[in-house]
């Protein structure tokens, strides 16, 4: 057995999504809740690195927010989201005259043009559109990121395609039942994949509350007594990354009052992975860029 085989199955408790031969929890399908609905998002939050063509990288954070009397778009530019230059949009309905534009941004170092248009945009029951629309972000005449119909570079003939566009990580907040599901893609050239988070409580019947994630119908983690294991972390395997998979719902049993519990799926940087790498794939895995998936769950019910 030479190592790459190792690595996939190198711990029990280390789940491979991809493979059903090493997980321990491959063989039981996770059940999705045909009684209780997903929790609804408020806001999704990506945070993406563009790299200009003379290597200039420049951070843009892309808020999707919505609430009972509101929804909208926010895009920061840079690091320090104060200084930084931003865009604002209010996307609801009865207020959103104009779902069609552009506009300059100025800043000290660059020049931020934002198009968009989201007339025929439609809409899940989150915030974020799903189809018929397009944000384009160009930076000093370079096209920095598009969002939406992939085919709108084609818009910009004169323009310059960046280098390249890497999502660093994405901040979801969701309100609801125990119930919470999204979608996340864990390398660039890596495949979509379906997440389930669900915690089940003494009212389905259970001594004690439990939770259990799926990633594409399989369970990838089970806890039981929930309000004793609280807090914890499990390795799992997916797209051949490895992802660190942590929860913290200390909060919903200890301070009510805040009510939020944290999930994050983070992938490992080559440096972080090297262990369980052979020598020949560290080098090739250390440019990398590291991915994470933040879930803030409010459970209201």
């Amino acid at each position: 057995m030479n190592m790459s085989d190792i690595i996939s199955c190198f711990n029990e408790n280390a789940v491979n999504v991809s493979h059903s031969s090493c997980s321990s929890y491959s063989n039981n399908a996770c059940v999705s809740p045909s009684v209780t609905p997903p929790s609804t998002q408020n806001s999704v939050s990506s945070v993406y690195k563009t790299t200009l063509s003379n290597q200039k990288q420049l951070l843009i954070t892309v808020t999707w927010c919505k609430s009972h009397s509101n929804q909208g778009l926010t895009i920061t530019f840079g690091e320090d989201n104060q200084s930084a230059p931003s865009f604002r949009l209010n996307t609801n309905s009865r207020f959103f005259g104009k779902k069609k534009g552009s506009k300059v941004l100025e800043s000290k170092d660059s020049k931020v043009e934002v198009f968009w248009d989201l007339s025929k945009a439609k809409y899940d029951t989150g915030p974020e559109p799903v189809q018929g629309f397009y944000v384009a972000i160009l930076v000093d005449a370079e096209i920095g990121l598009v969002l939406g119909e992939e085919d709108v570079a084609k818009r910009f003939k004169t323009r310059t395609l960046v280098a390249s566009v890497s999502l660093l990580s994405r901040r979801e907040h969701c309100s609801g039942n125990a119930v919470y599901a999204t979608k996340a893609q864990f390398c660039d050239t890596g495949t979509w994949h379906d997440i389930l988070i669900r915690c089940s409580g003494e009212n389905e019947g259970l001594k004690s509350p439990g939770l259990s994630v799926c990633i594409d119908k399989k369970t990838v983690i089970r806890v039981k007594r929930l309000q004793w294991n609280f807090r914890g972390n499990q390795t799992i395997f997916v797209d051949g990354l490895l992802v660190d998979l942590l929860w913290d719902v200390h909060n919903w049993f200890f301070n009510p009052a805040s009510g939020y519990a944290v999930f994050m799926f983070r992938t490992r940087s080559g440096l972080d992975s090297r262990l369980w790498l052979e020598e020949k794939l560290v080098q090739k895995d250390k440019d990398r860029v590291e991915f994470s998936l933040l879930i803030y769950a409010c459970k209201s019910t």
